[in-house]
């Protein structure tokens, strides 16, 4: 429905409605929004000044977004009437100055954005309505003094507060008129002088001081004023080695510490003074051109679990750099020049994760990973290996993922035989297999999800998938298959065929209709074994057929996103994520209820309202679980995820989900990269870095294997 320009998007469950008025060319606020709107987004127009009489009536409204405007001037007491506002979002405007009454009547308001204004005053009673404000963002502005923000600090239910690129010269606790904050994360810009001579900040748990410059003068008179403090976010800095000493020994609780485009201190020993952190548990170093492992680079990192050192130039590693580690459960190598597997990994019988993806490693001899015992995810994509030996998996009796996608591996004799019982999902795309034998694959009795590549393969022998008794997902690529393949496939319940073009040995004419050929030649299997999901296998190879053509053309996406979601779920997804995303961030969404075409099959909307978007938000719920129609949304983006090779795939979970209820999912969502699976949850009152990773994930273009 619309009202004067506006779209107005109603629940199911509720008569409250969402009023979207982004994009618009709007220089004022219509004023016939419904007074039932819980949410009304108004950003990205030409809106220069808010009155109060602009919002009169919004009794119910809970959240505004005016993102992107040209205003200059609100009203006192404009906001008086919205009396239930939570979230309101004046980024990106012209504000000069915060007045005394500006938000007068907002005592619920929860999450406040002021950034890339031109703030330069704030009244020192403007926040003190805000009596349950727990984020306020002020980044890129034009504040001068810490006193400016002295009465945001003193707000008892603060938690959040983002103030980078901002006029600061210091930030010192004596300009801050307050006793105790509870702030939880503080966002600070590059500043010449940094001091807490106070225990003001008892709670802080989480410290960003990206891009700060090298000059500054650190102080923290007691290093238990900075007791509470886990997380520290460092990265583009030139501070000197003694800034970075001083720093770390006045975090003495710290469990996380990342350092982005690091590289002047590493060989110095800067992780090694880290780990000298007993509580130290995550380090994370991207981005720092680390080419060389060295002995004594980790050695204190006894108390690790999990360590990053991807987007490096690794090249080598000493044999005993790893020894301290014996309780290490993660290791990322991903995306350096490693030609073999270091030896200093086999000791690490505790590590369960190990990316070795996108490297230069050619090779896989037996001792790699025989004391390996609690692997249970294995990712060696995108390298060069061309052989295996038949005893690499000997003893790894827990690994559950395999991946050896993208290499040069032409055959699997006795690979597998006898070993990974366990192994429940297993990726051989892009491979240079020569044929399969009877018997290759007889000991994976727990796998459920394989996808495999024939392109290359000249022969598939009788029986070739013996032994794969609870294979739930196939996907083949290729057209080297018969019907005598898939023999004892009982529990097959998704068969996915992406049928490649091919050239006639007596012609070059392209054969587009060898997909037909394989679909009737396989037509009895499938209606046999998979019966009740015939419709949906026959949606699935259009789609191939449509998003082939499609790109051939250069044929654009309609859509950023196809939002997924059960209709249980539809007063989150309109109060939340729409307001959010298509105003506030000005992302096109897909919705069934909106954009779906009337009298059209519904699997053929499903599968159109995909392929027209770049990616597929999938918002996981209990309720979503349950749904048919869900399960092949979910089902179908995935399947584009493994067939393109894209991160098209964004999972975000509405409730925390046991384990046991989330297959066959669980092995899905382990395979897309980490910002692209969110928890609502999670995010708690911090929603805004909940949306800054949403944005990130719709941003990103790349291939996931790139930048996982």
């Amino acid at each position: 429905m619309w009202v004067n320009y506006c779209t107005i998007l109603y629940s199911e469950n509720s008569n409250n409605v969402s009023v979207t008025c982004a994009k618009r060319h709007l220089t004022a606020i219509p004023d016939d929004i419904p007074g039932n709107a819980v949410s009304l987004n108004l950003s990205s127009n030409d809106i220069s000044n808010i009155s109060r009489m602009d919002l009169r009536g919004l009794s119910k409204l809970e959240a505004l977004y005016v993102k992107n405007n040209w205003i200059l001037q609100i009203d006192d007491g404009t906001f008086a009437d919205v009396v239930e506002l939570k979230v309101l979002d004046l980024g990106e405007n012209l504000l000069t100055a915060l007045t005394k009454n500006m938000f007068q009547g907002l005592s619920k308001l929860e999450t406040l954005s002021l950034d890339n204004n031109i703030i330069s005053f704030i009244s020192p009673v403007v926040f003190q309505p805000l009596v349950i404000l727990r984020l306020v963002d002020l980044s890129n502005n034009y504040l001068h003094q810490i006193s400016d923000i002295d009465y945001i600090v003193k707000l008892p239910t603060l938690q959040h507060l983002i103030i980078t690129h901002n006029n600061f010269t210091s930030f010192q606790s004596n300009d801050l008129h307050v006793n105790t904050s509870n702030l939880l994360t503080l966002s600070l810009d590059s500043v010449k002088k940094f001091s807490i001579t106070r225990d003001i900040f008892p709670h802080l748990q989480s410290l960003d001081l990206r891009g700060w410059s090298k000059d500054i003068e650190w102080e923290v008179s007691n290093k238990t004023f900075l007791r509470s403090l886990t997380r520290l976010h460092m990265s583009e800095t030139s501070l000197s080695f003694d800034v970075y000493r001083a720093i770390l020994q006045t975090a003495y609780s710290l469990q996380e510490f990342q350092m982005d485009n690091i590289q002047k201190w590493i060989d110095d020993g800067l992780i090694d003074v880290a780990c000298q952190i007993p509580s130290l548990r995550t380090v994370d170093v991207r981005n720092s051109e680390i080419h060389t492992i060295k002995e004594h680079m980790l050695q204190s990192c006894s108390n690790l679990i999990e360590l990053n050192l991807s987007f490096n130039n690794i090249k080598s590693m000493a044999d005993n750099a790893l020894q301290s580690m014996t309780q290490l459960r993660s290791l990322i190598l991903q995306n350096n020049k490693l030609s073999e597997l270091p030896v200093a990994v086999q000791g690490l019988t505790t590590l369960e994760v190990y990316d070795l993806s996108s490297n230069d490693i050619s090779e896989l001899y037996c001792p790699y990973f025989w004391n390996l015992t609690s692997l249970t995810i294995l990712d060696l994509s995108h390298n060069q290996i061309s052989y295996i030996s038949d005893c690499v998996f000997q003893n790894v009796n827990n690994l559950k993922i395999l991946n050896l996608e993208n290499n040069q591996i032409m055959s699997f004799i006795d690979t597998f035989k006898d070993k990974l019982q366990t192994l429940e999902f297993l990726n051989l795309r892009n491979i240079d297999i020569m044929n399969f034998i009877h018997g290759d694959f007889r000991s994976l009795s727990s796998l459920q999800y394989l996808c495999i590549d024939l392109d290359k393969c000249y022969s598939v022998d009788e029986g070739g998938f013996e032994g794969l008794d609870n294979l739930q997902i196939l996907y083949l690529l290729g057209d080297n298959y018969f019907y005598d393949h898939f023999s004892g496939l009982s529990n097959l319940s998704t068969l996915i065929l992406n049928v490649v073009q091919s050239q006639s040995h007596n012609s070059s004419e392209q054969r587009d209709s060898s997909s037909l050929v394989v679909l009737t030649l396989l037509a009895s299997f499938i209606y046999h074994f998979l019966r009740s999901h015939l419709t949906y296998a026959y949606y699935l190879f259009l789609a191939f057929l449509y998003d082939n053509k499609r790109r051939k053309k250069g044929i654009p996406h309609s859509y950023d996103a196809f939002v997924s979601y059960n209709v249980h779920d539809e007063a989150w997804v309109c109060g939340e994520l729409l307001p959010e995303l298509e105003g506030q961030q000005g992302w096109r969404l897909c919705l069934h209820h909106r954009d779906f075409e009337p009298g059209k099959p519904i699997v053929e909307n499903i599968t159109d309202a995909i392929y027209n978007s770049r990616k597929t938000i999938c918002v996981i719920s209990p309720n979503y679980l349950q749904s048919e129609w869900c399960s092949k949304e979910i089902q179908m983006a995935s399947y584009r995820l493994f067939d393109e090779h894209k991160d098209v795939l964004i999972m975000v979970f509405l409730e925390d989900i046991p384990a046991n209820q989330l297959s066959p999912y669980y092995q899905i969502r382990s395979l897309v990269k980490r910002s692209s699976y969110l928890s609502w949850p999670q995010a708690g009152q911090h929603t805004g870095v909940f949306w800054q990773k949403i944005r990130q994930a719709l941003e990103r273009e790349e291939n996931p294997a790139e930048h996982t």
